[in-house]
């Protein structure tokens, strides 16, 4: 069996406060990539992970991985004897604003489900996603929806036009911690979230003044054609753009690929 690890996009992040446990008050829209790590299970007398792909060397399989993590904590919420053979595919870049760590904990759940044939249905597992991360709960669904509190308190959105819309992620490789750049954030409220994409990423200040990068794959991104939406997700460093057409996404992926070919990019289109 398989899981995608969908990539996580913010496609607008307000931050409204500090609290005084040291966590932000922030009010998202989470989006998802329809391509992302991979995570593979066979049988297996014990949990045990192996990492490959092109991101392999910069994570460890020991016991506080997330994917680990998340095993664990659903074999002992439903007290479950099995073992399970976990193989996680990095694809996707380390500490970049996509939620990899947290996707492919959210996709272990998902995948650790089917594979141990638990009969609940994933919003009984959001407590045990909540547990491992405020991005969790919301890649654990991996559909679009509104995030508030840490991120965590998910609410449905209305409705979704942007289903299958194509997405170009760019990241200038260079990992950035959230850590940091929270601790960067100036403080100021600057008001709710509306609609997504009249929005903001209020992250995107503190994030350029520490890795000045982000702003070549900005202007990289908004200078290509038939582009609707340019913007940084989460933390950073990764940035997406959205297209009018795949065409569109296309071109700008080899444009920019040919122009920087240091950089990490991905061709995509939005979940539903």
């Amino acid at each position: 069996m398989e899981e995608t690890a969908y990539a996580k996009l913010n496609l607008a992040l307000h931050v409204r406060g500090r609290e005084a446990d040291g966590y932000h008050r922030v009010e998202t829209v989470f989006a998802f990539a329809q391509a992302g790590d991979l995570l593979r299970v066979a049988e297996g007398d014990s949990l045990t992970l192996r990492i490959e792909g092109p991101f392999a060397s910069q994570l460890t399989a020991e016991p506080d991985n997330l994917v680990l993590r998340a095993a664990a904590a659903l074999r002992q919420r439903f007290g479950i004897a099995r073992g399970a053979a976990l193989t996680l595919d990095k694809y996707l870049p380390i500490a970049a604003g996509l939620g990899g760590g947290s996707a492919d904990a959210a996709a272990t759940l998902r995948l650790l489900l089917r594979f141990w044939a638990l009969p609940n249905a994933l919003e009984e597992l959001v407590p045990i996603a909540r547990a491992l991360g405020a991005d969790v709960p919301a890649c654990l669904l991996s559909r679009p929806v509104r995030g508030e509190g840490r991120g965590d308190n998910l609410l449905p959105l209305a409705h979704w036009p942007l289903a299958g819309a194509p997405v170009l992620l760019a990241n200038p490789r260079i990992a950035l911690s959230t850590a940091e750049v929270f601790r960067a954030w100036g403080g100021r409220d600057r008001g709710a979230l509306g609609e997504p994409m009249t929005g903001r990423n209020d992250l995107e200040e503190p994030a350029l003044r520490l890795v000045p990068a982000i702003g070549d794959v900005l202007e990289a991104l908004r200078a290509t054609k038939g582009v609707r939406l340019v913007r940084m997700s989460g933390s950073g460093a990764s940035c997406f753009a959205l297209y009018e057409h795949d065409q569109a996404r296309d071109t700008a992926h080899a444009e920019i690929a040919a122009r920087h070919p240091g950089w990490w990019l991905l061709a995509s289109n939005l979940r539903a």
